[in-house]
C-alpha cells in the first residue's frame, strides 16, 4: 500500500490544521496534508491492477498499516549536505558536455563552465550540479578518462570556494575523483546500479546521494516505455535503492530521491509522475525534482526549442513546490529563485 498526501496547505492554514488533529507536517516541513489517496497494488506478475481510495487522515486512525507510512510522509528530514530545508533548495545545472540536450557545447570550455556556475550561485543557486556527460535521450556513453577531465577541474575551482558541488556521473571512477576533488553529492541517474563499484564508493565515502529512477539507459529509454502504474512502478523501484544503500551501510540522511521526469517515460507517464511527486515522501527521504527544460514540456505547448521552455518549467518547479519537493534541479536559476520567492511569501510566511 502507498498513501499519496493530498489537501497540502501552507501559511498559517497548515499550522492551524497541524494544531487541531486535521493534518501533519509534510516531511516535517512548513506544508501540511489532510487528506490522502491510499493507493494498492494487487494481483501477481502480469496481473498487477490498481485500486485507488481518497479520504480524510481520520480514516486511518488506529489503522496499524497506515502509520509507517504516515511518519515517514509526516517526519522531519535530516539536513542534506548542510541544506535544512526550511525552504525548496536550487540546483544549478553545469553540463560540461558537447551535446546535452539543452545547452550542449556552451560549457564544454573550462573556463565557460566556471563563468556559468559563478552566475548560478549569484542568481542564487544552493547547490551546483556538475556533469560530463550527458544523458539525454539516445546519448552515447563518454570514455571515464575523459569524463573526469572535463568535471575534475569545475568541481575543485568551486569546492574551493566554499560551493556546495554535486557530481552528475553513473560511473564509480568519475564519482571517487569528483569526491576527492571535493564534491559533497553524488548524483546518478541509475541509482547507484550503473556501474558495479559506484554503490561501494558512494558507502565508503559517506556522501549525500540522489537516486534516480530511469526505466533502460540513454541510449534506448525512450523507445516506447510501459508501466503498469507510473507512479508506483518508480516508487518500488527507488524503494529497492534506498534498501540497498541502508543495507550497505549508508545512513538515510544521506540518501534523496528523483523519480526521473524524461528519463524512459513518455509525456503521460511524466504528468502522472508530477502529479504524484507528494507520494515519494513515503520513502522517508528528501524529494528531488528535475524537469527543467524538458521535451515533454514542449510537447504540451507548441515544440519550442530546450532554451524557450522557461514557462512551462517554472509551472512545473512551482508544482513540485507545492507537494512539498526539497530540491529542484535547474537551467535557470534566477527565474527559478525568484519564482520561489513569490511561492514561499504565498506559502511560507506567516502574517
Amino acid at each position: 500500500m502507498y498513501l499519496r498526501p493530498l489537501g497540502i496547505l501552507g501559511h498559517e492554514a497548515a499550522g492551524r490544521a497541524v494544531d487541531a488533529g486535521a493534518a501533519l507536517p509534510l516531511a516535517g516541513g512548513p506544508l501540511a496534508f489532510g487528506m490522502v489517496e491510499a493507493i494498492a497494488r494487487t494481483g501477481g506478475e502480469g496481473k498487477t491492477g490498481i485500486l485507488r481510495a481518497i479520504g480524510p487522515l481520520g480514516d486511518l486512525a488506529g489503522w496499524a498499516p497506515a502509520a509507517d507510512l504516515l511518519d515517514a510522509l509526516s517526519r522531519p528530514r535530516a539536513p542534506f549536505a548542510g541544506l535544512a530545508f526550511d525552504r525548496p533548495a536550487v540546483m544549478g545545472i553545469v553540463n560540461v558536455t558537447p551535446d546535452s540536450f539543452s545547452d550542449g557545447g556552451d560549457f564544454l570550455d573550462h573556463d565557460r563552465a566556471v563563468a556559468q556556475g559563478t552566475a548560478l550561485l549569484d542568481a542564487g543557486a544552493d547547490i551546483l550540479d556538475v556533469g560530463g556527460e550527458s544523458t539525454r535521450p539516445g546519448a552515447d556513453p563518454v570514455p571515464v578518462e575523459e569524463e573526469v577531465r572535463r568535471v575534475v577541474p569545475v568541481i575543485r575551482h568551486f569546492a574551493e570556494r566554499g560551493a556546495i558541488v554535486s557530481i552528475d556521473t553513473r560511473h564509480a571512477a568519475v564519482m571517487a575523483a569528483a569526491l576527492e576533488a571535493g564534491a559533497a553529492i553524488v548524483n546518478d541517474v541509475t541509482a547507484l546500479t550503473g556501474d558495479p563499484g559506484s554503490l561501494d564508493v558512494a558507502a565508503k565515502a559517506g556522501v549525500p546521494v540522489v537516486l534516480m529512477h530511469m526505466r533502460g539507459e540513454p541510449r534506448t529509454m525512450q523507445q516506447a516505455p510501459e508501466y503498469t502504474d507510473a507512479p508506483t512502478d518508480v516508487y518500488v523501484y527507488l524503494a529497492e535503492r534506498v534498501a540497498a544503500c541502508l543495507e550497505a551501510g549508508m545512513s538515510a540522511g544521506n540518501l534523496c530521491v528523483d523519480p526521473g521526469i524524461g528519463f524512459g517515460k513518455t509525456v503521460e507517464h511524466n504528468l502522472q509522475i508530477l502529479r504524484h511527486a507528494a507520494l515519494y515522501h513515503g520513502l522517508g527521504v528528501p524529494l528531488l525534482v528535475g524537469l527543467s527544460r524538458k521535451r515533454f514540456i514542449a510537447s504540451l505547448s507548441r515544440g519550442e526549442a530546450p532554451k524557450d521552455r522557461m514557462a512551462g518549467s517554472l509551472a512545473g518547479a512551482l508544482a513540485a513546490f507545492d507537494q512539498g519537493a526539497q530540491i529542484l534541479r535547474v537551467h535557470d536559476v534566477a527565474e527559478t529563485c525568484q519564482a520561489r520567492a513569490l511561492w514561499a511569501g504565498l506559502h511560507l510566511r506567516r502574517v
